[in-house]
């Protein structure tokens, strides 16, 4: 598409759904989030067209169909989709986005912006910054923090994509900046005027949305058949009834069929669906309520959002949550207000442990020195403690969001407190140790993991500044207990690297030979065992039954959770050296032996069981049946080994007769 001089093209980021980070984004990809009625990807595509961007490329991993039956497509809008099979990062979606266009010049936007920026804008500051690539920021708090954060928009040439690889997984921040850098070639950061309401949960999803409500006006096309309230900035449908002891205070939005019942209070920014019901004395602020949820009697709900067909019951306080069900609200709310307790309270959670340390210390007989050295140490090894948990708290931070929305990774979870019991069971080992502080080489070695992570914050790693979390524990350790104590549990630091996931572009490289080992794989194991099965890519044909081996059933679940498992029979396991590296070197050909008979036996069921709910109770739970299977293997390995390397406590005598003739 041609804007001014240049040849535009649009890429359009939309991802797919995730789970984890979000229970509302695994029931619905955030590109149809609504706002104001109207999915937010249906509102980006209408302000191209209005700009004559009418031919925008939309990537997406697995709900290329749902986006497009979903989306409303006005008569100017013909936008391509593209559906990525396997992960190939933003950059790999510019790639195959436009591998096909001339266009000089490339926006991309992410499919879930609320306010999304006109193209004018965006070229004039990509032309004023003279650079390759121009990476678009929202506007900061004020003078002092004049950028804010990055809102997903990029505009580049089409120069750089020769600096992409033609194939496989390459992210722009981790990926395509790093290496125009590197290439002397010109990034360019770039402030907008407005914030563009992008989000990619449901937290900066309520913030879009009360930016939105707090600029509209009588004008917005999507306000036609509302009635404002006087001069207040309340829009309420013609179909919507609100009583009249119902107080409202402004910017909110009252969709078609909503019922607010008497003594209602609605505290904007706020925005009440289609059909949504809130009940008698129900209190309802800086909140969104999708269509058809129901609100019970004398509730609260308070800066959260509540999903589609959700019942909230009566008397309940909802407070910084997001409610799929009611079931699922609790859940989550309860780990959240506990995330938030640990976070708050780093402090009284020290003076709680203090009597424990103090015992700690009574039974370590190298503590048992003058109580001067105690004094000390008590309160050092405290403030070292809270001063790395400040520290590395975002790290920390990202890592939870992680283990909660990956189930690739949610195992790394368990580690730390594995951790944890394997250290309680060697307490008396340790105990025996001399501790002899190594100040300099600890030292060192903190500096050591600083550089390292300051290395992966400039070069955008995320993998390793999470890294570095393990480094400076490590660290730590030496700086305040010395090289024996680090000798005797430095086996458990390497296990905690477990518990950080792999870097993008080891899981990229690693997940299609995956997916392709596991579908050849499952196909000849069905073919021996008589059944009339076609392979047709990832695609296993059973009888007529079409079953797809989908990226997430590559197997890297099993793998990274058989290391953990593994890696604590390891540590737990008495054994030869050698042995414990058998065990685990196995760990790679036992998960996909187990991810193979677990396809086996999906395929086989899906010719006999036919339904949506039985698909999903053997694709979310089949996984996990696999785990004794690999538990009883290792179990083999073990017993195996010790019948191969332990020799004979007893010897039978052997009789020798002779027999005179």
């Amino acid at each position: 598409m041609s804007v001014g001089s240049d040849h535009i093209g649009v890429v359009i980021l939309a991802g797919g759904r995730d789970f984890g980070r979000c229970p509302l984004a695994a029931d619905l990809p955030t590109a149809l989030w609504p706002v104001a009625g109207k999915p937010v990807l249906e509102r980006l595509l209408d302000s191209l067209a209005d700009q004559g961007l009418c031919n925008p490329v939309i990537c997406c991993s697995e709900d290329s169909s749902l986006l497009a039956e979903s989306v409303r497509l006005g008569p100017r809008t013909e936008p391509q989709f593209i559906r990525e099979i396997l992960p190939v990062g933003t950059a790999g979606c510019i790639r195959d986005a436009v591998k096909n266009d001339e266009a000089a010049l490339i926006a991309v936007y992410p499919a879930s912006v609320v306010c999304p920026p006109k193209i004018d804008i965006l070229l004039d500051a990509h032309r004023r910054g003279r650079s390759d690539l121009t990476v678009m920021f929202n506007p900061g708090d004020g003078n002092d923090c004049p950028m804010g954060t990055a809102c997903g928009i990029y505009v580049c040439s089409s120069a750089v994509l020769e600096h992409i690889p033609p194939a496989g997984y390459f992210d722009i921040k981790e990926g395509l900046i790093p290496t125009l850098l590197r290439l002397g070639k010109g990034v360019h950061a770039a402030v907008l005027s407005e914030h563009t309401g992008n989000f990619r949960d449901w937290r900066e999803y309520l913030s879009a949305v009360g930016d939105y409500l707090g600029s509209i006006d009588k004008s917005d096309s999507d306000l036609k058949g509302y009635e404002q309230r006087g001069s207040q900035n309340v829009w309420i449908a013609a179909g919507a009834e609100v009583h009249a002891t119902a107080r409202i205070c402004e910017p909110v939005l009252v969709m078609d069929g909503a019922r607010v019942c008497e003594g209602a209070v609605i505290i904007g920014p706020a925005v009440l669906g289609r059909n949504v019901h809130v009940g008698r004395d129900a209190v309802v602020v800086e909140s969104a309520i999708w269509d058809g949820a129901r609100l019970g009697l004398n509730c609260r709900v308070q800066r959260s959002l509540v999903g589609r067909e959700a019942f909230i019951r009566r008397d309940r306080i909802v407070e910084e949550e997001s409610v799929l069900s009611e079931h699922e609200g609790t859940l989550m709310g309860s780990i959240r207000h506990i995330s938030q307790a640990v976070h708050g309270r780093v402090s009284g959670l020290l003076d709680t442990l203090r009597p424990q340390l103090d015992e700690v210390c009574k039974r370590m007989p190298a503590l048992a020195g003058p109580a001067r050295s105690k004094a000390i140490l008590i309160p050092g090894v405290g403030l070292l403690l809270a001063a790395f948990l400040w520290s590395y708290w975002p790290e920390m931070s990202d890592l939870w969001h992680v283990w909660q929305r990956s189930d690739e990774y949610s195992s790394g979870l368990l580690v730390p407190f594995l951790a944890v019991y394997v250290l309680w069971t060697r307490r008396q080992e340790i105990a025996q140790v001399q501790i002899k502080p190594s100040v300099w080489w600890g030292l060192l070695a903190f500096v050591a993991a600083q550089a390292f992570r300051l290395f992966g914050l400039f070069h955008m790693y995320g993998s390793a500044q999470r890294l570095s979390i393990v480094i400076s524990i490590g660290a730590l350790v030496l700086l305040l207990f010395g090289w024996r104590v680090v000798g005797k549990v430095f086996t458990v630091l390497l296990f905690l690297f477990l518990m950080v996931p792999w870097p993008n572009r080891i899981q990229g490289a690693l997940s299609l030979p995956l997916q392709s080992w596991a579908t050849t794989s499952a196909v000849f194991c069905l073919q021996i065992a008589g059944y009339d099965v076609v392979q047709h890519g990832n695609v296993i044909d059973i009888g007529g039954t079409v079953v797809e081996v989908a990226w997430a059933c590559n197997g890297l679940r099993m793998v990274t959770a058989f290391f953990v498992v593994n890696g604590l029979v390891m540590l737990l396991v008495k054994g030869a050296w050698w042995e414990k590296l058998i065990i685990f070197a196995s760990t790679l050909p036992v998960a996909m032996l187990c991810n193979t008979v677990r396809l086996m036996i999906t395929s086989i069921a899906f010719t006999m069981l036919k339904g949506k709910v039985w698909e999903e109770i053997f694709h979310d739970f089949g996984g996990y049946a696999m785990m004794p299977l690999a538990i009883v293997t290792v179990v083999a390995e073990l017993w195996l080994l010790r019948k191969l390397t332990t020799a004979p406590t007893q010897q039978e005598a052997i009789i020798v007769t002779r027999q005179d003739v």
